[in-house]
């Protein structure tokens, strides 16, 4: 079974940093609501519902008041032009001021008692006040002018008018009313529907602000559930366990959070058993060179061994693999903290790929490989944007682990192809293959699969991850298809324009 693992653009990849710092975790604050931030959503919801509270009452205060005090205008305008209409009828009738007529305003007073009326003749005389008919200051026979405007008001607006007419249209007397009490033309039954209006609108805003401030408890505590558990879960794994994970799934934000937040701890807990291998791998790799030259050089010491020109190489063998992989090791750092600056320049790939195959011939042919360049472009070259000196590198370092893990007889292909955006490099090996579960693991430093560790390769462990941090470098991608015991082909794509700098890896 083959398996397909990409790193690079879109790939898997680490992030190294030089800067690092600790803080406890602060502990859980203790609320009745159950935390700061849930009792800061219910107070935000409440003030919503305040704002709205005060917002509706300030249009009301300025619109619907206005409204309100027109619509008894209005009101109290008809029944005083009623009431005229009545008496003009009457006056035309008996052509003059009667008993009869008057009669008509007493029946418009006692409609309300909160609405007072005056009735006066085109010389302003009053003729009807209903505060005689009412006895407030004299009897009803004192039609006097002194009596007449007691309990009328004093500003023009808080009175309506109209006129009395003949049969000419000429205006022989005015009806007059206002309300009792107040200088605007509101009753007292007016007066108590406007203040229980307010006053519904006022328990009406209460209601809302409690039902917002449940509201906001509710829609709190659904907000804070999954950040608690996301709160625990990195608790959990601060402690030590790193199977700890959220379980969250959605496609809202909080959703999408638990699961990269479990994408992330994934991640840590392979990096973590990574480099605890990698503790042991690089202790390994350095302690069998240094024990090789320590017990050959005890040994020489202690008489057992000669101190000649056979066993001196033997340390010197040693040593010089020993200061080989230090250097890899620095070389790799190098790449990867962007000491080493990359000399980009437009290079053909074609070009670059076939004369590295051609100087590496020799060296396949004397272990029994057979190592072949193909070139799939239409044009038969590729230029791209490249540090040539690097891609020669990472090129060589796949060749060479194809060369390790390839039995005599096998085959190794390398291939150059291009697409709009990338220029392609392959190397497809008959080699022993990679298995499925190792495949990710294949550019970490000093990792070997089992199967490989059984050869005596000789390799020290860190090309493929300078491979990866080349690759990486140029913004490019390095693709695994591997099958065990089949063969691997690596697959590298390097964009053939450069616009942005090295992305962080």
């Amino acid at each position: 079974m083959s398996k397909t693992f990409v790193t690079g653009r879109g790939g898997d990849s680490s992030s190294l940093s030089n800067r690092t710092s600790y803080n406890t975790v602060r502990p859980e604050p203790k609320s009745g609501f159950g935390g700061a931030f849930r009792l800061k959503m219910m107070l935000f919801f409440a003030l919503v519902a305040v704002v709205t509270a005060v917002v509706m009452t300030v249009v009301l205060a300025f619109v619907w008041e206005g409204q309100f005090r027109g619509y008894t205008r209005e009101n109290m305008q008809s029944l005083a032009q009623r009431t005229a209409d009545t008496l003009s009828a009457e006056y035309r009738q008996e052509g003059k001021w009667t008993d009869g007529a008057l009669e008509y305003a007493r029946l418009a007073s006692s409609a309300s008692s909160e609405i007072g009326v005056q009735v006066v003749d085109s010389n302003g005389k009053v003729l009807y006040d209903d505060t005689w008919s009412q006895g407030r200051r004299r009897s009803s026979g004192a039609r006097t002018n002194e009596s007449s405007t007691i309990m009328q008001p004093t500003e023009p607006d808080s009175i309506v008018s109209a006129d009395v007419t003949d049969d000419d249209g000429t205006a022989v007397g005015q009806v007059r009313m206002w309300a009792f009490g107040t200088e605007a033309l509101i009753t007292k039954s007016d007066a108590a529907f406007r203040s229980n209006s307010y006053a519904a609108i006022a328990t009406s805003a209460l209601v809302a602000v409690v039902l917002a401030f449940v509201m906001g408890s509710l829609a709190s505590r659904s907000l804070t559930r999954p950040i608690k558990i996301i709160t625990s879960t990195a608790a959990q794994i601060r402690g030590g366990d790193l199977t700890a994970r959220t379980g969250l799934t959605g496609d809202d934000e909080i959703g999408r959070l638990g699961e990269t937040f479990d994408s992330m701890a994934n991640t840590l807990e392979r990096d973590i058993k990574f480099e605890h291998r990698l503790t042991s791998d690089v202790a390994h790799e350095l302690r069998t060179p240094l024990m090789a030259m320590l017990v050959t050089v005890e040994a020489m010491q202690d008489g057992v061994l000669p101190a000649d020109d056979e066993h001196f190489e033997t340390v010197s063998s040693e040593v010089r693999r020993l200061s080989r992989l230090v250097d890899a090791m620095l070389h790799l750092s190098r790449i990867e903290n962007g000491k080493r600056q990359l000399k980009i320049e437009s290079t053909d790939v074609v070009h670059l790929v076939r004369s590295l195959v051609s100087v590496q011939h020799q060296l396949f042919h004397e272990r029994g490989l057979h190592l072949r360049f193909d070139d799939k472009t239409s044009r038969h070259e590729c230029y791209a944007d490249i540090d040539p000196d690097l891609i020669r590198e990472a090129i060589t370092n796949i060749m060479s682990n194809a060369m390790r893990y390839t039995s005599p007889g096998g085959w190794i292909v390398v291939s150059v192809d291009n697409d709009r955006k990338d220029a392609i490099i392959s190397v497809a090996d008959t080699g022993i293959g990679i298995a499925e579960e190792d495949v990710p693991k294949v550019f970490s430093r000093f990792w070997r699969s089992d199967v490989s560790r059984e050869r005596v390769s000789g390799g020290l462990g860190v090309g493929l991850a300078i491979t990866k941090e080349i690759v990486d470098q140029h913004n490019g991608t390095i693709a695994i298809d591997s099958e065990l015991g089949k063969g691997t082909t690596f697959t590298i794509r390097i964009p053939l324009t450069r616009n942005h700098e090295p992305r962080e890896v």
